[in-house]
């Protein structure tokens, strides 16, 4: 009976010895799958904070051009403003300007000035459009050198006075 209690006992003994060892390889299977788990999640952090940077940096920058565009906006509202001004003007008599009338009048004139403040008004879209300013704009510093449809951002040098 001893014999077999004895059989009985190693056997258990042998069995959970190789279970044990069943078990640490199983476990080193895990630990080895574990790390490169990690290592991806390294990888992926690094991109993702990237990511993240290129993301700030680029909030950035639009907050930037927005700033500016909302600067030239601002810019061309009053020029918008100051151009229907001349446009709305009382004469010395109290009554409002008929641009209608003084054409007839004064046709040749009138087409000058209008032929040329068409000219300017496109510039000046063409420059709110991106177009670079010509030497000629950056240095105009007379009021007969600028451009009277837009001298904030068609003439730099030019101070109003």
């Amino acid at each position: 009976m001893f014999g077999t209690m004895k059989l009985v006992m190693v056997g258990l003994m042998l069995t959970s010895l190789a279970g044990g060892v069943a078990y640490v390889y199983k476990l080193k299977a895990d630990n080895a799958v574990l790390k490169e788990n990690a290592i991806k999640l390294e990888m992926a952090v690094t991109s993702q904070q990237e990511v993240i940077a290129q993301q700030k940096k680029d909030f950035d920058n639009i907050l930037q051009a927005n700033t500016e565009l909302n600067a030239l906006k601002f810019t061309l509202e009053n020029e918008l403003k100051a151009l229907d001004d001349k446009f709305n003007k009382t004469n010395a008599s109290g009554k409002k300007r008929d641009i209608g009338n003084l054409a007839m009048a004064k046709s040749k004139v009138i087409q000058k000035i209008i032929n040329r403040a068409s000219e300017n008004a496109q510039r000046c879209v063409e420059i709110a459009m991106g177009s670079p300013l010509t030497e000629k704009e950056k240095n105009a510093t007379k009021k007969s050198q600028i451009n009277s449809e837009c001298p904030s951002i068609a003439n730099p040098s030019y101070i109003s006075y």
